[in-house]
């Protein structure tokens, strides 16, 4: 049986602009090594379709400039590359995703860390390939060079102490679906649905009436009954075990052996990309634990395929 999710409250404010006739236009293209997608109702007097999707683009590619770590000339990797003691100017974007991965870091004990970059790499998930999973003494250099206590933040600058590498993937995603949206609200389009590398922001509502559904993914072969989320005013992430890749835990250097799964449900994209990574490396008991304290709307697969809703997501449910 299927369940659905909604906001707990609507902001007549946020329906500015709705126009039950209005067409719906699909946009698509690359970025960060993965696919964007818009869904979007097009007012009257609105920009054409082909100039949206260049705004759109540029704006990616902007963020891309800024944030990559596989861009070896991106403000993020000339950070990472800096000698100790060098101050980087913080581009808004830059400034805008270190602060929500920072407070998630602070929020989590360091369950989600931006600062693992040297051990995302010592594990071929960057740009960088090596011939041999990393050793102890390896995943020790690593461990010693991160740390998002060893970051220095002051008026818009970052203070490189030393060795210091930022991997930024774990919260970009997340931040750049929801500067889309901001982009198109910008422009007029109230009303749309973005999704980056699968994690979607919603705004306002569709043409019909109803909100922007969409459905919060699981692993492949659990029955599990499904979720469907009304993204109106909100943003969604998932993280899982099973998406390939690996998410590392910066406890332990190694690829996290928590969760198999975790979803969560926010006003901003980057903060539910940020907790999402944050709960999967936890237990799933710590990770309950957490959600919950923070008022997370979340939802944990475990290991054994077993699926938790935390409060504030139970709340949500019709």
């Amino acid at each position: 049986m299927r369940r659905i999710a909604v906001p707990p409250t609507i902001d007549p404010a946020n329906l500015a602009g709705f126009d039950p006739h209005a067409p719906v236009a699909s946009l698509s293209g690359r970025t960060m090594g993965t696919q964007w997608h818009a869904r979007l109702a097009i007012p009257a007097g609105a920009p054409p379709q082909a100039q949206l999707h260049a705004r759109i683009q540029a704006r990616l590619d902007g963020m891309e400039r800024a944030l990559s770590h596989w861009d070896g000339q991106s403000l993020l990797m000339r950070f990472n590359h800096a000698r100790p003691g060098t101050w980087c100017r913080l581009a808004p974007d830059l400034a805008t995703v270190l602060a929500q991965a920072l407070s998630v870091a602070r929020a989590s004990a360091g369950a989600f860390d931006p600062t693992i970059g040297r051990l995302t790499d010592a594990w071929s998930l960057g740009p960088n390939r090596h011939a041999f999973p990393p050793d102890a003494a390896a995943l020790a250099r690593a461990r010693a060079a991160s740390g998002w206590q060893r970051v220095i933040l002051q008026q818009g600058w970052l203070r490189q102490p030393g060795g210091l590498w930022l991997d930024l993937s774990g919260v970009a995603k997340g931040h750049a679906a929801d500067a889309v949206a901001d982009l198109l609200a910008q422009a007029g389009l109230n009303h749309a649905l973005v999704e980056v590398g699968g994690e979607c922001a919603g705004r306002g509502l569709r043409p019909d009436g109803d909100p922007w559904w969409v459905d919060v993914e699981s692993p492949p072969g659990l029955a599990l009954p499904p979720l469907r989320v009304a993204l109106h005013q909100l943003s969604m992430a998932t993280s899982g075990r099973y998406l390939g890749g690996h998410t590392i835990d910066p406890a332990t250097g190694e690829p996290c052996a928590g969760s198999l799964a975790a979803t969560v449900i926010h006003a901003r994209g980057g903060l539910a990309d940020a907790w999402a990574s944050a709960l999967l490396v936890r237990s799933p008991a710590d990770a309950q634990a957490m959600a919950a304290h923070h008022g997370l709307a979340a939802r944990l697969i475990d290991e054994n395929g077993a699926e938790w809703l935390s409060p504030a997501l139970t709340a949500m449910l019709e």
